[in-house]
């Protein structure tokens, strides 16, 4: 009984964010082998599933490292840079790295409503690591990098795929075709999807509308109007200057190489 609830829950985790789907399938799919297998063998399935988290997060977390690394490699002495959404882990070992080498960094943040991850999380981590950060709304990217030197925009990804197609919070596409016009390079940070080819095979989640008719908790449209939602956006690989990832940074169109010599098909996904 023990297993049936956990392929259960497995389920209910990975199709909760369709949009995600088919990464966090392979995550929990692991998880359930961790616990097929110690039944088998007799040992506790909790333990077991336990230390197959602690793996797969120390894995994860030492992928992030090496990607964050390469990504500070891009950076000048004084840079400038333009973030997107809540980049977590990677945010705070690109700043830490860049500290350890020197690099002054200044962030600019969109907001990212409607649950403004740029202004709660993402600037908060760059204050509270003592960096420049400064907040703007999604609405002015393309008039700051108008009026300002900025280096480089960065985000990591909900999905990348493998023709360097990026899935990540909705906002990204229009930022990055900003950063085109305005000869900002766009560097996405994370590692390609198989199960993802092409944007094609990626569902777009879209959520509740009533989320962009308040912000955090307050209305802000008259009763009657209606909102639109879509979670994420897709950013075309020509608007990708390149993809940094755990094993190097590859440009869109070379980023099927990510796999060469690998039987791991996931870096450090999981």
């Amino acid at each position: 009984r023990q297993l049936e609830y956990l392929k259960g829950a497995a389920r209910t985790l990975y199709t909760a964010r369709p949009t995600t789907s088919a990464r966090m399938r392979y995550v929990t799919q692991r998880s359930v082998a961790a616990a097929e297998k110690a039944a088998s063998e007799g040992r506790d399935i909790v333990g077991a599933l336990f230390e197959e988290a602690v793996a797969q997060n120390e894995r994860r977390y030492s992928g992030i490292e090496r990607t964050a690394a390469h990504l500070v490699s891009l950076l000048p002495d004084d840079a400038v840079i333009l973030t997107q959404c809540f980049a977590e882990t990677v945010l705070a070992l690109m700043l830490r790295i860049a500290r350890e080498r020197g690099i002054r960094a200044k962030l600019y943040c969109p907001e990212t409503r409607p649950y403004f991850q740029g202004a709660r999380l993402t600037a908060t981590v760059a204050k509270d690591m003592g960096f420049d950060v400064t907040v703007i709304t999604d609405n002015m990217p393309a008039w700051l990098m108008k009026t300002h030197r900025i280096d480089i925009f960065t985000s990591a990804a909900d999905a990348i795929c493998v023709d360097g197609s990026v899935v990540n919070k909705v906002g990204t596409y229009q930022i990055a075709i900003a950063a085109r016009r305005h000869g900002v390079p766009y560097y996405v940070t994370g590692a390609p999807d198989r199960a993802h080819p092409d944007a094609s095979s990626v569902t777009i989640e879209e959520r509740d509308p009533e989320f962009v008719l308040q912000a955090m908790g307050v209305r802000t449209a008259a009763d009657g109007v209606k909102g639109w939602y879509p979670a994420f956006d897709v950013t075309p690989p020509e608007l990708v200057s390149g993809v940094v990832t755990d094993r190097g940074i590859y440009r869109p169109e070379e980023l099927y190489r990510y796999f060469d010599g690998s039987e791991d098909e996931r870096g450090f996904l999981v």
